[in-house]
């Protein structure tokens, strides 16, 4: 054993080399890719350009180092200082970061990022070990061995938690907007533990609130409003026949509606029944789809001229020749007509209005049952234009070549007004009631007016997933929790009835 302790470090040397030349040589092999990873990363899209550069050079560098056995020592110290850098960027985007980009590509392409931190971790431990192998046996070598190790490595911690500090993405940009908060416009009621952070709101029918489940996406799961009764039942589905690759179930007046818009199908069917038949079939393919009432559907598709986002309506005949019509006009182009169209598609059922907002910049859209634009509003914050940067690669693939400022998420309309959850902090704003909740902002749709704002608070380390809203209750997903607010007067004054008009 003792005989082949000496030799580790020169088997550990190999083994760097073959790993930053691969990595070094797959970067720059596919160096236009590797370029948008990093512009996607919360901790260097700043920084895109030239670290793109030297993380190459460095690599190849290092290999030059442990090649030669009098430079070998050098190469350990700088070997293991690299994959600090590695491990404590792994460690931060894993912990502290709001976004979490793909994985990297190479040799490690297939593992996750736990993964990925392990795999480093063992990396700086075998650089260390090998680092204090290959010193001299004297206590002063042995010395100043163990101090150029933690220096270097203490450099590598420290220049990769400065970029952390001084990213752009990390740190929130201030924007110049002020909330107004509404006295207390919900209270919470009840709360049911459901055993699963995987559920999402179908909708709302006679009473009764119903969730589907991406674990189990084809179950229906009905819940009462006060929370305490639970039915489950599975719907009939025959997926050889239709596949499906990520199913979704939308729930109104009595029925429920099954798609994921990769085929052309969608499937009806009566709630409390399995039974189920097709209303659409080679109609339409979609990425969004929301019911507006039992004939009509709104969803938003991508042209495949332009590749450009862009809404449509579904019109279901008795006859069997349902019609599709296109509006091409109502989402507005800011750059490629993609990822700065992106957004959220809602309809609030019971007064027959359909909703789409932006999700990079403060505006959203609010249409009648037959798809006529009816007003074009502003959220309160200011981004205008869509913070996006997208690359066209070689290969025909178009990437977001930084992490986007997202602006706005699911808004849903409701009864004249329009929830939406916020990701953006305003102005004087306390950071810690924030961080530690999920800021909802209300507008109406009818005209150009804020309503006012109201927290949903996190449940330990989970925020708001999903929510749905009735005219006495708001119902929130927080983690695996279920929770029921009682909305009072403060919100509730705001609302309209279908026909009913507020000066």
């Amino acid at each position: 054993m003792k005989k082949l302790i000496p030799h580790v470090p020169k088997v550990v040397s190999y083994f760097f080399i073959l790993l930053f030349c691969y990595a070094a040589v797959s970067k720059a092999m596919d160096f236009e890719n590797f370029q948008v990873q990093i512009g996607q990363s919360p901790l260097l899209s700043a920084y895109a350009g030239w670290v793109s550069y030297t993380v190459i050079i460095i690599e190849i560098v290092v290999v030059f180092f442990l090649s030669i056995d009098k430079l070998r020592q050098s190469g350990l110290y700088f070997s293991t200082a690299l994959m600090t850098a590695f491990t404590v960027y792994i460690f931060l985007i894993l912990n502290y970061s709001d976004f979490v980009p793909c994985s990297c590509g190479g040799i490690l392409e297939d593992l996750g990022w736990t993964e990925h931190l392990i795999f480093n971790v063992c990396c700086v431990v075998l650089g260390a070990i090998s680092v204090l192998i290959n010193a001299k046996t004297s206590k002063s070598t042995y010395k100043r061995s163990l101090a150029y190790l933690i220096i270097f490595n203490f450099t590598a911690i420290l220049l990769v938690t400065t970029l952390f500090l001084k990213s752009e993405y990390i740190i929130k940009q201030e924007n110049n907007f002020t909330r107004r908060f509404l006295m207390h416009p919900l209270i919470k009621t009840s709360t049911r533990d459901m055993e699963t952070s995987s559920l999402y709101f179908a909708g709302e029918s006679e009473g009764n609130i119903f969730l589907g489940d991406r674990n189990f996406p084809q179950q229906l799961i009905s819940v009462d409003s006060s929370l305490r009764e639970i039915n489950r039942f599975k719907i009939k589905l025959d997926l050889k026949k239709y596949t499906f690759k990520k199913i979704e179930i939308k729930v109104s007046n009595g029925y429920y509606y099954i798609y994921d818009g990769t085929i052309p199908i969608i499937i009806k069917g009566k709630l409390g029944d399995n039974e189920n038949w097709e209303i659409s079939n080679n109609d339409v393919f979609f990425n969004q789809l929301e019911v507006i009432n039992d004939s009509q559907f709104a969803f938003r598709t991508q042209s495949a001229k332009s590749k450009n986002l862009m809404l449509g309506q579904l019109t279901i005949t008795k006859t069997g020749k349902n019609k599709v019509r296109l509006f091409p006009q109502l989402l507005e182009r800011q750059d490629d007509g993609v990822f700065d169209s992106d957004g959220h598609l809602s309809a609030d059922h019971k007064r027959g209005v359909v909703s789409y907002i932006y999700s990079y910049r403060n505006q959203f859209l609010v249409m009648d049952s037959v798809m006529q634009l009816k007003n074009k509003m502003r959220t309160i914050d200011t981004i205008e234009k869509a913070q996006i940067k997208t690359r066209a690669l070689s290969d025909g693939r178009n990437k977001m070549e930084k992490p986007p400022l997202k602006v706005n998420g699911q808004a849903t309309p409701f009864l004249g007004l329009l929830f939406n959850p916020s990701d953006l902090r305003g102005k004087n704003e306390s950071k810690r009631r924030w961080k530690n909740s999920k800021v909802i902002d209300i507008y109406r749709t009818d005209q150009q007016e804020y309503i006012g704002s109201l927290y949903i608070e996190k449940f330990g380390e989970e925020t708001l997933s999903d929510f749905l809203i009735t005219e006495k209750n708001f119902y929130a997903i927080v983690g695996h929790q279920l929770i029921r607010y009682r909305i009072t007067n403060s919100l509730q004054k705001h609302f309209q009835k279908r026909g009913s008009r507020k000066p």
